[in-house]
């Protein structure tokens, strides 16, 4: 299947990749490809194609649907918390550590990095400022988020949302990973309570099969997490 690009503005585009969704952001200097989904092996070859501007890339985290193309780059940015979970995928290529604070300038587009521990331990968020938007990851949408197998845990998810709700006025939208585009800033607060009630075992789940692994899939109404049984 073929990628779906869709224009946001004149510098920036939402690469569709069946379920998951890339970005492109270019500035006046260089460009930054947003993760290489789960089939793009031609990703760099697709966003070179978009802008004229040298591309870098960034992997918001190493799950197997967001690294498809990474060795068309020799390197790229990553947390280095999140090393592990790539190379557990079999990524490879020199990871350049990326941590909360860092901030990449694209020329007149300078580009905050955000931890988000928990869906996995080293998701970050970008914090596009020229566009006052977020591109999260995985950790807000509004469809399915993965909180099953090594590294995924509930409570550091749940810290990492109340840290963002307190940023919510930096941001006028969120662009995510999987799910609705765009996503309002008030879905943090929506995943917050619905991982606080998880906690608190006040959450329901139904039995569900991912690729013959039985989880539980809790729909806490925004969006459903799941889970191990």
């Amino acid at each position: 299947m073929n990628p779906e690009i869709i224009p946001i503005d004149a510098q920036t585009w939402r690469i569709e990749d069946g379920m998951v969704r890339c970005y492109l952001l270019a500035g006046t200097d260089s460009a930054l490809l947003v993760d290489t989904g789960m089939t793009l092996q031609n990703a760099r070859e697709i966003a070179e194609g978009l802008t004229d501007k040298p591309v870098k890339l960034l992997n918001t985290h190493g799950d197997p649907d967001h690294i498809a193309g990474n060795a068309a780059f020799p390197s790229f940015y990553m947390h280095p918390d999140e090393a592990d979970n790539y190379h557990a995928f079999g990524g490879g290529g020199e990871i350049v550590p990326v941590r909360e604070g860092d901030t990449l300038d694209l020329g007149g587009r300078p580009l905050e990095i955000i931890e988000l521990p928990g869906h996995t331990p080293g998701s970050i968020a970008v914090l596009d400022r020229s566009r006052r938007a977020l591109i999260s990851g995985d950790p807000i949408q509004t469809g399915r988020i993965f909180m099953f197998g090594p590294g995924r845990d509930l409570r550091q998810y749940l810290n990492s949302l109340r840290k963002l709700q307190r940023r919510t006025g930096e941001f006028d939208a969120i662009w995510p990973a999987h799910g609705a585009f765009p996503v309002e800033p008030a879905q943090i607060a929506k995943l917050a309570l619905g991982a606080e009630r998880m906690l608190a075992h006040q959450v329901t789940w139904e039995p569900c099969d991912m690729r013959g692994t039985p989880l539980r899939a809790y729909n806490v109404g925004c969006a459903t997490f799941l889970m191990s049984e």
